[in-house]
């Protein structure tokens, strides 16, 4: 008849005394109590292990931050695996092991992770603005948290005190992008779902506001505030390049000498540098040639061709325009984005066919204008529109003095 082991009470646990060497009081069912010389108490489990049938144990835990009852349920739980032919060591250490990963898998950590897969498919600039705005509204709060804890409730308190500042359009942003975090570590499998989704209907939609621009009328005034204004010939430039070539800010600013082809008179902007990332030629005017050799005695000496006043080594910043003409005064009427819109609300307006002005901006479709075009008749057409431009900011510039204009003397190529 096989012994029956009586279950041990709280009481004889409590007054459980330590002896001269290690000793076990058993609960049954494989549960017992070890008790060392030194007085701790350590909770174990034995059984014999599934298939093998050898004889191991494992601990539980220490008493009394371990209780009695949670022992047993302890014990109880790993009868239901072995049931099941699961060895509760084995499964023991694969709980700690995914609990060591859940706590190294922090939410900088895995947006390091989603940001080398994201700067792949978007231009410098704009992976180096992502970067910025985690490390400034993000990181600070959320940098050492597993991102299996992070919840809604916490991440919008954090997004809050940006959104009483009326920053909306930034709350979008960072919205949108820790949901790209959280869905790449979905889909990595590093967390089940992502509790951020609706994260954005807790703040106020911000207000559509297009880029602030001028209209062609306004085009001669501007021309006459780049004569008088005092800022720097680099910047100047750039803003005439920016309104000769129609480009956006960041791919002026970073404009390379080496993606200029004087032969040819066009500017090949690779697909890194552009929004859509697809490589995007410009053809040249004579006044846009014209700027380059006026900027070139100032940077031929640097990679770009507007280089960054404190390191030629890295280009101007795409904001240089942008503060430029805010100190030009026209704050909140034009920004050097609008620039681009000036030029294609001229250009429809002079009957210039929608398709090539698009091109210009390369606001190409999938379909690249339809295909229909000849490709030299395409870029023909082009350069045709390219140039009627330029003259029309020369005829804007009349008595200002624009720097690629041909009565500066400079409309000649590089």
């Amino acid at each position: 008849m096989p012994r029956t082991t009586k279950p041990l009470t709280n009481t004889e646990v409590k007054q459980a005394k330590p002896k001269g060497k290690e000793y076990s009081l058993h609960d049954g069912g494989g549960l017992h109590l070890r008790i060392r010389p030194s007085g701790a108490k350590q909770w174990a489990f034995s059984y014999y292990t599934p298939y093998t049938r050898k004889r191991v144990k494992i601990q539980l835990g220490v008493y009394p931050a371990k209780t009695l009852a949670q022992a047993r349920e302890d014990a109880e739980t790993a009868r239901k695996l072995l049931a099941q032919d699961i060895d509760p060591k084995e499964r023991q250490a694969e709980l700690r092991t995914e609990q060591e990963e859940a706590h190294t898998n922090t939410f900088e950590h895995v947006a390091g992770k989603w940001f080398e897969v994201k700067k792949s498919k978007i231009t410098v600039d704009y992976a180096d603005d992502i970067w910025r705005s985690f490390n400034l509204h993000l990181f600070p709060d959320l940098r050492k948290v597993p991102i299996h804890k992070i919840k809604a409730p916490q991440t919008i308190r954090i997004l809050e005190p940006i959104a009483a500042k009326g920053s909306l359009e930034t709350v979008k942003r960072l919205c949108q992008r820790i949901n790209e975090v959280m869905t790449y570590a979905v889909n990595t499998g590093i967390i089940d779902s992502n509790p951020l989704a609706g994260i954005g209907k807790a703040f106020q939609a911000p207000q559509k506001r297009h880029m602030p621009t001028l209209k062609p009328e306004q085009l001669p005034e501007l021309m006459k505030a780049l004569t008088t204004a005092s800022i720097k010939l680099t910047t100047r430039c750039l803003i005439e390049w920016q309104l000769h070539t129609m480009t956006r800010p960041s791919e002026a600013a970073g404009a390379r000498w080496d993606e200029i082809d004087t032969q040819t008179m066009t500017w090949n902007i690779p697909a890194t540098r552009m929004k859509k990332k697809r490589p995007h030629s410009v053809p040249l005017s004579p006044q846009a040639m014209a700027l380059l050799q006026v900027i070139k005695p100032l940077s031929g000496k640097s990679e770009y061709i507007f280089p960054a006043d404190r390191n030629w080594r890295n280009h101007t910043h795409p904001q240089t325009a942008n503060m430029a003409l805010k100190r030009m005064g026209y704050g909140g009427e034009l920004v050097s984005h609008g620039l681009r819109a000036l030029a294609s609300t001229t250009l429809n307006e002079q009957g210039f066919d929608p398709d090539i002005t698009e091109a210009a901006l390369a606001h190409v479709d999938s379909n690249e204008v339809r295909a229909a075009y000849n490709r030299a008749d395409y870029l023909r057409r082009r350069r045709v529109m390219m140039e009627w431009w330029s003259n029309h900011i020369d005829e804007a510039a009349i008595g200002n003095m624009s720097l690629s204009t041909s009565r500066a003397g400079l409309r000649t190529a590089v």
